[in-house]
């Protein structure tokens, strides 16, 4: 699936890159792993290549993509009353830990709408924080783009 120097998404973790494939013992078995640094925290994962789909690893979006994620968050149809924010807390983790962008945008833009009509608490503001890092990154990453000119593009759609 991936090969040294490939860019990949870990859930909740944002893009890395793909530093080498190694074997390793592992339970008695020899497994192949992907050893994956990520590019914000420089932190090493290792991923057994057999079990990188069913752990969430995945390629960075495409445009077509990254196209799509702009325009749900141009979408601020609000969805009924803010539910309570222990149940969204719950709810916007669960999310951003899918690994799925669209999921992890669409957190964003609750925040952010959220955020018109009250202060953000301090858990809301860190959600926010981990959701506009992971959605920046991977958008400027996939684009070619620097990460200030998403910043910038996203932080217009909402002002």
């Amino acid at each position: 699936m991936f090969k040294i120097g490939d860019m990949a998404v870990y859930p909740a973790q944002g893009v890395g890159v793909i530093e080498s494939i190694e074997p390793r013992e592992f339970q008695g078995q020899r497994l192949d792993f992907y050893i994956l640094r990520i590019i914000d925290s420089d932190m090493t994962i290792m991923v057994p290549v057999n079990n990188a789909c069913s752990v969430g690893l995945r390629c960075l979006v495409d445009s077509e993509t990254v196209d799509s994620i702009y325009g749900l968050l141009e979408n601020s149809a609000r969805s009924g009353p803010v539910a309570s924010w222990s149940r969204r807390q719950r709810e916007y983790h669960e999310k951003i830990k899918s690994n799925d962008l669209f999921e992890v945008a669409a957190v964003l833009r609750d925040l952010y709408q959220i955020r018109c009509d009250k202060e953000l608490s301090y858990g809301e503001k860190k959600v926010l924080e981990q959701a506009q890092k992971l959605l920046v990154k991977e958008i400027a990453f996939a684009q070619g783009a620097e990460e200030d000119s998403v910043f910038r593009r996203i932080e217009k759609i909402f002002h």
